[in-house]
């Protein structure tokens, strides 16, 4: 079958209601779209995280393409990343291979992760400013030199985490960038860590789909909705404020994720 051969209107529905709030937010892509599936429509946790990060990698190298041409992109902070998550998520994937990672035993396992990683990603939303104040006079003496390193180890553990959870590329991948280089414009920030998701949900997502966990015909649902979902989202991201949209979502995954977690 293949990815567009049978589209289900529901998952078409849902893919557009996610691209919506990541046109609109930049952040909400697995920490959604993977709860929804599970939640809502009983899909597997393993089969959901691996259809999710062929679907993060498809949506996010449009989002790549456009602060691309808008150089909005710091490729030597996209290098430092991938450098340190991609050799991470085939390690991870390595490890998974090793277990039935389709079994109810795993799944309830991916579910409490997933859960984790949800209320996280609302902390990193709500408290995000707090956070930064706090470690300003740490961040500010270190050297460019460490900074590169630490870019490699933040790269390292969002690997394990996304190819794990599918969550984590987002709200966490900023909070780290802009931790580390606080100097750097919003815009190139994001650009930077939408441009590294790439790669990294494309090599975890590659890898699910060699253990079994990717389900093609619901990826084409998602995508047929997703895309001009984002293309909306990213229009009326300049119409609704960005302080209404994310205490909303971080209470929306707050929920989501006690869901999951209990």
């Amino acid at each position: 079958m293949t990815l567009f051969s049978a589209i289900d209107p529901l998952f078409m529905l849902s893919g557009f209601v996610v691209g919506l709030l990541v046109g609109q937010t930049g952040v909400g892509g697995g920490s959604l779209m993977t709860p929804i599936l599970v939640l809502i429509f009983g899909v597997h946790p393993a089969t959901a995280v691996g259809t999710d990060l062929l679907y993060a990698s498809a949506t996010k190298s449009v989002g790549t393409l456009v602060h691309g041409l808008n150089h909005t992109v710091e490729w030597r902070i996209v290098r430092r990343l991938a450098s340190g998550s991609v050799p991470a998520t085939i390690l991870t994937l390595f490890a998974i291979s090793h277990f039935n990672i389709g079994g109810p035993a795993s799944g309830r396992i991916i579910s409490l992760l997933l859960g984790t990683m949800l209320l996280l990603t609302a902390a990193s939303l709500l408290f995000r400013r707090q956070f930064l104040a706090l470690t300003v006079p740490v961040v500010d003496r270190i050297s460019p030199r460490r900074a590169a390193w630490l870019t490699v180890v933040a790269g390292a553990l969002l690997g394990c985490l996304v190819t794990l959870s599918s969550i984590g590329a987002g709200a966490l991948g900023v909070t780290a960038l802009l931790l580390l280089y606080p100097r750097i414009p919003m815009a190139r920030i994001v650009g930077s860590d939408i441009a590294h998701a790439v790669p990294l949900t494309l090599v975890a997502g590659v890898g699910h789909w060699w253990l079994g966990s990717v389900d093609l015909p619901l990826l084409g649902s998602l995508l047929s909705g997703s895309i001009p979902g984002i293309i909306l989202g990213s229009y009326l991201s300049a119409h609704i404020p960005d302080s209404v949209l994310r205490p909303l979502l971080a209470a929306v995954l707050c929920v989501v994720g006690g869901r999951l977690v209990l």
